[in-house]
């Protein structure tokens, strides 16, 4: 069993319960995609650093970026101030990314979905065990925390947040601890949770990860709606995206790829409907693929940046077929307990 120094010390980079960035990933890919020039304006739906961003804007298209945190709003203002008019920077929710396409239409759409190493390293934010902190990991830094999620939740349904989302195999047995000791005291650390993970389901001496990071894994994605954000976000990059418009998708684990390459090959214009049915509707593609599909990191890049050895890329390119209807139930998302029954 791991002792406090090893919930304090360790380097591993997903040993936080995701994985993280700061140092853009792909960027290099993601520009290829994208080719910013001057005239083209392109969203990043992750402004995080500002890593994706300053590139852009250093390529010369205009860019409009957004971000959840308030924290990276304010830190971005800076290049905002440096832009000369050519950033705008705002406090949103990537699912919302429409609303800030011009009339005309995006020339290009970014989305980089991990947590910021920003959110990583403040331990009052609560998304790291690392550090000791309160059990919050709410981006917006508003609603349902990680502690509101842990202490109200019945063991099934944390079960089923840590089996799904966390890819957990040790979920039920978790899940029914956590029931347990919070009976006689609530969890209010991220340290207390990690703790008691480790009790329940001690570190083997070939575990590459801490046994609580799948557990932080999945309350992270829960609390934030990450995956139904990024479904959100899909379907309203479809919208915003003009003729010849791309999107480029960079994810860092199974649960969002999943959802990336089944979006792109729903919108491929392939055939859609039941195997078990006759009848099949044939639907116009919304989107065709750039390059070959998928992009991963190179040797190069992995050797600098050890923590894009799972970032895949995903690039899309819009055609002028009309946007799809924002039919979610295609995506295979989890049946959750919700987050308005929790109250924060």
């Amino acid at each position: 069993m791991a002792g406090t120094g090893d919930l304090a010390g360790s380097s591993r980079p997903d040993a936080d319960g995701g994985p993280v960035r700061h140092t853009p990933v792909l960027l290099q890919e993601v520009l290829d995609a994208l080719q910013p020039e001057a005239g083209k304006v392109i969203l990043d739906g992750t402004f995080g650093a500002g890593g994706y961003t300053k590139a852009l804007l250093d390529g010369g298209a205009d860019v409009i970026a957004l971000d959840r945190d308030p924290a990276a709003i304010s830190g971005g203002q800076p290049l905002v101030d440096a832009s000369n008019g050519k950033l705008s920077l705002h406090q949103s929710r990537f699912s919302l990314l429409d609303e800030f396409a011009p009339d005309g239409g995006l020339d290009g759409v970014v989305l980089d979905i991990g947590v910021s190493s920003m959110q990583i390293d403040e331990a009052d934010r609560g998304f790291s065990f690392q550090k000791d902190g309160p059990l919050d990991m709410r981006m917006e830094r508003a609603g349902v925390s990680a502690a509101d999620v842990v202490n109200r939740l019945k063991a099934g349904d944390l079960a089923r947040i840590f089996g799904f989302l966390g890819e957990e195999r040790q979920a039920g047995r978790i899940a029914r601890a956590i029931e347990k000791r919070r009976a006689e005291e609530p969890f209010r650390t991220t340290r207390d949770l990690a703790r008691m993970i480790e009790t329940v389901t001690p570190r083997k001496a070939k575990d590459k990860i801490h046994p609580a990071t799948r557990v932080f894994q999945a309350l992270r994605i829960y609390v934030n709606d990450e995956l139904g954000e990024l479904v959100a976000a899909l379907i309203a990059a479809e919208r915003a995206l003009k003729p010849g418009g791309r999107l480029a998708v960079v994810t860092f684990h199974s649960l969002e790829d999943r959802i990336a390459k089944r979006f792109f090959a729903e919108r491929s214009g392939k055939a859609s409907g039941s195997r078990h049915l006759p009848q099949v509707e044939i639907i116009a593609a919304t989107f065709v693929p750039v390059g070959k599909g998928l992009v991963t990191p190179g040797d190069e890049e992995l050797s600098d940046n050890p923590r894009a050895r799972s970032a895949k890329l995903r690039c899309g390119q819009r055609t002028d077929a009309k946007a799809q209807r924002a039919d979610i139930s295609v995506f295979g998302l989890p049946n959750l307990a919700e987050l308005d029954a929790i109250g924060g």
